[in-house]
């Protein structure tokens, strides 16, 4: 059954740029997971917000992707660059 996750990204004003940069990589490796089905980002730029729709084939390939080396460098530099993460894992209804 896939997985689906809504994340939410507030970015520190004067770090957007950079945090955009990391998150664009972000997108480009997570595409070349087996697992992934969907990794897409947006961003609202007059909120400094980036916002991510993913979806992976299992919670097995959502758990590998959050051990990947770019992932885990997100992870440790967040603090440094962002005011906020919020993940949502839901399910899709239609």
């Amino acid at each position: 059954m896939s997985i689906y996750l809504t994340a939410i990204v507030k970015s520190k004003k004067e770090k957007t740029a950079e945090l955009r940069h990391i998150l664009l990589d972000m997108v480009s490796n997570s595409r070349k997971e087996d697992a992934c089905i969907q990794y897409d980002l947006q961003e609202s730029s007059s909120e400094n917000t980036f916002i991510f729709h993913e979806e992976w084939v299992n919670q097995d390939g959502l758990d590998a992707h959050n051990q990947q080396s770019y992932i885990q460098a997100f992870v440790k530099k967040s603090a440094e660059l962002t005011d906020a993460v919020v993940i949502y894992k839901t399910e899709k209804l239609a």
